[in-house]
C-alpha cells in the first residue's frame, strides 16, 4: 500500500492586498501555518509523502524570506518528503525561484521540474510541470509514457479540465489547453492529483483536484482541505479520503429582508459559534427592500458583532430602499428643505437608472439623515 497526501495550491506569500494589516498578517501566518498541518495529516494517515500540485509560492518572485522559511518548514518535518512542482503562479518560467530552492532545498524536498518519471517508493510519479503561466497546451499529455510493467503510475498536474461555479458543478468546457478530462484513461494513470482548483473537487474515482489547504477567498464554501490517498496496487481503485487542514474560515451569508422583518434576529441566526468568530471572515450581503430603521438596525447589529471576527465586511449594493411617509415625517413633519432633502435621496435610492454605487450612495445619506434627527432632543 502506498499512502501519500495530495496538496496544492497554498500560495504562500498571498499578498491579501484588500485587508488591513492585522488581517494581512495573520492570513499570511495561516498559510505558511499549512505546511505543518499538512504533515500532521500525512502522518495520522500513515502516509510519508506530500506531493504538491503546483502554486506552492503565489508568485514567481517571492520575498527571501518566503521561500526560505517555507525550505526551513519542511526540513523541520524531516520524517515526510515533499515533493514541489510548478504550477501556473510560480512557473519554470520563474527560473531564479527554482535554482534557489534547487540549491536551498533539504534532503526531504524532491522538485518535479522535467515531465520525466520520478520513482517514489514502489510507484512511479508523472508530473506536468507548468512551463510557463499559461502553457497553451495540455501538459499532462506527457503522463502516457511508459514505466515498468506492474508498477503504480501516479499523474501530478496543475491547470482547468472544466470550468467550474463556486460549489464545484461543472458549467462549461474549459478552453483550449486544458486538461482533457480522461487523462487518467488515456494515460494509464492509478490516481491523477491536480491543482488550480482551490475548491476540492471530484472529477472521477482516480482524478482529483485536492483545493487549497488553507482558503483564500469566499468563492470556495469548503474549509481548507487536502487528500489523503492509498494505492494497493496497479489497476486498483485508490482510497481517497479528505483531510481538514485549514485554520481561517471564509464564511459568506446572503439574506433577502422585507420591510417586516428584523434584521438582527436575521443576522443572529446565521452568525457562526463564538468560539469560531476570531479565526472567522464574515461577508453578509443584504438585498429585498428594507426600510430606514432596518438599515439602521442592520448596520448596527453588524457594529455589535464585528469585533467577535477577524474581519467583518457588508454588501447592501441590491439593497432597495422602501421609505414610509412616517419616516419622511420623522425627518421633517412641516415638509421643509430637510424632508425635500430626504425625499430626493429616498428617489434617489430606488432609481434604477443609477448605478449601485450612486444608489448606495443616497441610501447611506438618507440613513445618516434619519440618525441625525432621531439623535436631536425632542
Amino acid at each position: 500500500m502506498f499512502r501519500f497526501i495530495h496538496s496544492s495550491d497554498l500560495h504562500l506569500g498571498k499578498p491579501f492586498g484588500r485587508h488591513d494589516e492585522d488581517v494581512r498578517g495573520r492570513l499570511r501566518q495561516a498559510r505558511h501555518g499549512a505546511l505543518s498541518r499538512l504533515a500532521d495529516a500525512a502522518r495520522a494517515n500513515g502516509a510519508k509523502h506530500v506531493l504538491l500540485a503546483g502554486d506552492t509560492f503565489d508568485q514567481e518572485t517571492p520575498a527571501p524570506t518566503i521561500t526560505r522559511q517555507a525550505l526551513n518548514e519542511m526540513a523541520q518535518a524531516a520524517d515526510i518528503t515533499w515533493m514541489l512542482m510548478p504550477g501556473n503562479h510560480d512557473s519554470l518560467a520563474a527560473s531564479e525561484l527554482w535554482q534557489t530552492i534547487s540549491r536551498d532545498r533539504p534532503e526531504n524536498v524532491m522538485l518535479a521540474l522535467t515531465p520525466e518519471p520520478i520513482i517514489i517508493e514502489n510507484s512511479y510519479l508523472l508530473p506536468a510541470p507548468c512551463t510557463a503561466r499559461n502553457p497553451g497546451r495540455d501538459l499532462t499529455v506527457d503522463m502516457a509514457q511508459p514505466t515498468p510493467e506492474g508498477a503504480m503510475r501516479i499523474g501530478l498536474g496543475h491547470g482547468g479540465i472544466h470550468d467550474f461555479d463556486s460549489h464545484g458543478t461543472v458549467v462549461a468546457e474549459g478552453p483550449s489547453g486544458t486538461i482533457a478530462p480522461d487523462r487518467a484513461a488515456q494515460a494509464g494513470l492509478d490516481y491523477l492529483g491536480l491543482g488550480d482548483w482551490h475548491g476540492q473537487i471530484r472529477v472521477s474515482a482516480n482524478t482529483w483536484y485536492s483545493g487549497t489547504p488553507e482558503p483564500d477567498s469566499f468563492k470556495h464554501v469548503q474549509c481548507g482541505l487536502a487528500l489523503a490517498v492509498a494505492l494497493s496496487g496497479a489497476g486498483a481503485s485508490p482510497e481517497v479520503t479528505p483531510v481538514k487542514t485549514g485554520e481561517i474560515l471564509w464564511q459568506r451569508t446572503a439574506l433577502e429582508l422585507t420591510p417586516d422583518d428584523d434584521p438582527t434576529a436575521l443576522i443572529d441566526a446565521v452568525l457562526p459559534a463564538l468560539a469560531a468568530r476570531r479565526d472567522t471572515l464574515f461577508h453578509v450581503s443584504l438585498s429585498g427592500r428594507v426600510g430606514v430603521k432596518q438599515i439602521q438596525s442592520f448596520k448596527a447589529s453588524l457594529a455589535r458583532v464585528g469585533p467577535d471576527f477577524l474581519n467583518l465586511s457588508q454588501d447592501m449594493d441590491s439593497v432597495k430602499l422602501a421609505h414610509e411617509v412616517a419616516d419622511l415625517e420623522a425627518i421633517d413633519p412641516s415638509g421643509g428643505a430637510l424632508r425635500q432633502a430626504a425625499e430626493s435621496l429616498a428617489a434617489r435610492a430606488q432609481d434604477a437608472d443609477l448605478s449601485a454605487v450612486d444608489r448606495r450612495i443616497a441610501s447611506t445619506a438618507l440613513s445618516q439623515l434619519f440618525s441625525f434627527v432621531a439623535e436631536q432632543p425632542s
